[in-house]
């Protein structure tokens, strides 16, 4: 079970200092010292850009760990990054989306080294030339490059203890020779991701509670490899190569179950005990490549930009789900039914984009542009059940998804004065789909096709009050479509009577997007935003009194289905300031979230089951506290320590109320010539644990407790080496960047 939690977060840091000496011919001022303030952090027509080239915090750090103190940036679950205000956050590297899934992402950011990074972009609503979905934020990632010719990298090593230890390494090296520039990034580790439930549901006359463990070891190995040449001084060819390897041997569901049944009296009836014990392998590989090439066409940045891309992912997996009969003790008293299942994916995407961006001199720029996707997904399911009375039964299921999306956008910017700006566009999305399934006992689920069109508007407003004060509004619409996974029609297990079930039928959900930004002195800022989203696409908790050999039981399902419409609004009111003499950065923001939920469910619609109906109309309003801080220890900037802290408290989602998260995190870091030694302690309260409880008008309930131990220890150290004069990378967008995020 993953869970994203919405919070948000912000992070600032950046100095100078210069001395200077400055003779007058009457008298003589001596000046101890000029501090020269950066905007390291400031608020261009449509993002938030974050300049970390010459910032301590980068040094040593992972590209995670430096995101997570990135302003407006935030994590809870030290895996998915988001956005003030958003649901998640999409990845970009030098303007290409990454390709990865979020396991393999979460992966590679923390171990690919910071010091490569020249500055971070938050677009926290994208305009209409980005392909992205739903309320998705964006986070553009924009590496450094060589600006002599030569050779510089970094390597990092780091350890981290949790409940398990883990390992992992990287190297990267950047070089240049006349007209090209190779950058490449090599990284590994071994982890095992841990995690504890506590699981009850049921309701006045049958409880259920599952109380265990599941440990997924995971080996892990990636990197990218990007190559630019620059054919003449107007135009420029690339080719970049990203690609992730996972390995998982052994993951293991441990749960002793225990099933209490009351008569309506309340007296007890009996108690039942028995075990969950799941095994499971699997293998995934994701490679991706993007040919690129660029054309400047005047002296003003006009330019036309084509990409054609092709995605490959593939996915591996076997599953050995066994529930086993217990006592009080948790005897083994042998297996009393068994779900084999192999469920493989392949998905293979080819794509193609072109943009061109025509500016005039009087401040106006027009940008149009198309992209096509062609996608197809291959899941061959085998799925046996063997209750060790009857036949072992057969379940196959082969379900092919093909989906074509072509996309349109144009939009116009103009700059009116150097206090106004705006920026308006519309992108125009024709998707058709097919999915098929051989095997399906539903004729429904045979042939799945659908078509659809959406006209998608932006709008982004800008005006510079004065040199102080900035205020700017921006809204979008945009498409939520559902990931490769969450069509394939498969049930995944955790124990016999709760499981998880994928749907075919799931339908595209829209999201309008509106904020409103206030900012002061690039230190003090306002952001008030509202979410709306229609069809909202989630999993919806079904429970059911169901009966097998005489007895009952209680199942609880969670079937992937829209779930009716949400509407989130919040206000976030932050701060990012130095202090006695920028010995101190401190960033502290406070915000207030109100979430609306206005959906219900009791139908499986992959197998027609009819379960108790699930409800969700309930409001909630919830806070935010969240600071970061970085403390230089010397005069020579070698010594920082961090105190890092968030709060948030409890908020209704829709699988239920989601109780009060917390963290508190310490760090200490040596820079020492070209060698940084940090350590990092995160959780040390061990209060970020998910509590979440639901309980409806019928008298069902469900509570789910987990614990991914997140508090933990990490030592790392890191070396850079060779020519350290850098400059930005040329941004690429890659033509297959809208299908990456669905893979996860």
């Amino acid at each position: 079970m993953k869970k994203t939690i919405l919070i948000s977060a912000l992070f600032f840091t950046g100095l100078a200092l210069a001395q200077e000496k400055k003779v007058d011919s009457t008298k003589t001022k001596n000046i101890d010292e000029v501090t020269l303030t950066k905007k390291v952090f400031k608020k261009e027509t449509d993002r938030f850009v974050y300049d970390v080239a010459s910032s301590p915090v980068a040094k040593g750090n992972t590209t995670f760990e430096l995101l997570k103190q990135t302003p407006l940036l935030s994590t809870t679950d030290d895996k998915t990054l988001m956005i003030a205000g958003k649901s998640n956050a999409v990845i970009f590297i030098n303007g290409r989306k990454s390709t990865m899934d979020a396991e393999s992402l979460a992966q590679f950011l923390k171990s690919t080294p910071a010091d490569n990074i020249q500055k971070i972009e938050v677009i926290t609503v994208p305009g209409s030339e980005f392909q992205v979905e739903s309320s998705e934020g964006v986070i553009n990632i924009i590496l450094k490059k060589k600006m002599t010719d030569g050779l510089n990298g970094s390597m990092r090593l780091s350890n981290i203890q949790n409940k398990y230890n883990a390992s992992s390494s990287s190297f990267s090296a950047n070089y240049r020779k006349d007209k090209l520039g190779i950058s490449a990034n090599l990284s590994g580790g071994e982890n095992t991701e841990a995690q504890s439930y506590i699981l009850k549901n049921g309701n006045q006359t049958i409880m259920n509670e599952s109380v265990g463990n599941v440990d997924d070891p995971n080996k892990n190995l990636g990197g990218y490899l990007n190559i630019d040449y620059q054919l003449t001084d107007k135009s420029n060819i690339a080719l970049s190569w990203n690609t992730w390897a996972n390995k998982s041997n052994n993951s293991t569901v441990d749960l002793n179950n225990t099933s209490t049944k009351y008569d309506d009296a309340n007296n007890l009836l009996n108690t039942a005990y028995s075990q969950s014990k799941n095994s499971d392998n699997s293998r995934s590989y994701n490679n991706s490549f993007n040919l690129n090439y660029e054309l400047k066409t005047d002296s003003l940045g006009s330019k036309l930009n084509i990409n054609a891309a092709y995605l490959n992912y593939r996915k591996f997996q076997t599953a050995d789900n066994n529930t086993i009969a217990s006592n009080s003790n948790w005897d083994n008293l042998g297996t009393t039914y068994q779900i084999l299942q192999s469920t493989p994916q392949q998905i293979n995407n080819y794509s193609a984009m072109a943009d061109y961006i025509q500016k005039f001199k009087n401040d106006y720029t027009v940008a149009i542009g198309g992209n096509y996707n062609n996608t197809n997904t291959d899941n061959d399911t085998q799925y046996f059940s063997n209750d060790f009375i009857n036949p072992i039964a057969s379940k196959p299921n082969y379900f092919v998804y093909k989906e074509h999306i072509y996309g349109l956008y144009l939009n116009v910017e103009k700059k009116f004065s150097n206090r106004f700006s705006g920026k308006i566009g519309a992108r125009y999305e024709m998707t058709n789909s097919l999915g098929t399934s051989d095997h399906a006992q539903d004729e429904s689920l045979k042939r799945i096709e659908r078509k659809y069109n959406n006209f998608l508007p932006f709008l982004n407003l800008n005006f510079a009050i004065n040199e102080n004060h900035n205020l700017s509004y921006a809204f979008s619409s945009r498409m939520r479509r559902p990931s490769f996974w969450e069509l394939n029609p498969v049930k995944n297990i955790l124990t016999r009577d709760n499981y998880v079930q994928n749907n075919p039928f799931v339908k595209a959900s829209a999201n309008y997007n509106q904020e409103l930004t206030y900012m002061y002195k690039s230190s003090y800022f306002l952001i008030l935003s509202h979410n709306y989203a229609k069809d909202k696409i989630t999993q919806v908790p079904l429970q059911r009194e169901i009966e097998r050999d005489g007895v009952k039981y209680q199942q609880l399902a969670y079937i992937r289905n829209n779930f009716g419409n949400k509407q989130e609004f919040s206000a976030m009111l932050g701060m990012q300031k130095s202090f006695f003499k920028q010995y101190l950065t401190s960033n502290f923001n406070i915000g207030v979230q109100h979430n609306r939920n206005n959906g219900s469910l009791n139908t499986d619609p992959t197998t027609g089951d009819i379960f108790d109906i699930y409800e969700n109309h309930k409001n909630s309003t919830s806070f935010v506290i969240q600071t970061n801080n970085t403390v230089r220890l010397d005069k020579a900037k070698t010594w920082f320590a961090g105190v890092n802290f968030f709060f948030v408290n409890k908020q209704q989602i829709e699988l239920g109320q989601l109780q009060a998260l917390s963290s508190l995190d310490l760090s200490i870091k040596k820079i020492w010539n070209s060698w940084t030694f940090s350590a990092n302690f995160s959780d040390i309260l061990k209060k970020n644990v998910v509590t979440i409880e639901d309980r409806q008008v019928d008298g069902n309930y469900n509570y789910v407790k987990n614990d991914t131990y997140n508090r933990g220890a990490t030592i790392s150290i890191s070396y850079s080496f060779g020519n350290q004069k850098v400059q930005k990378m040329r941004n690429i967008d890659t033509a297959d960047k809208d299908i990456k995020n669905r893979t996860k």
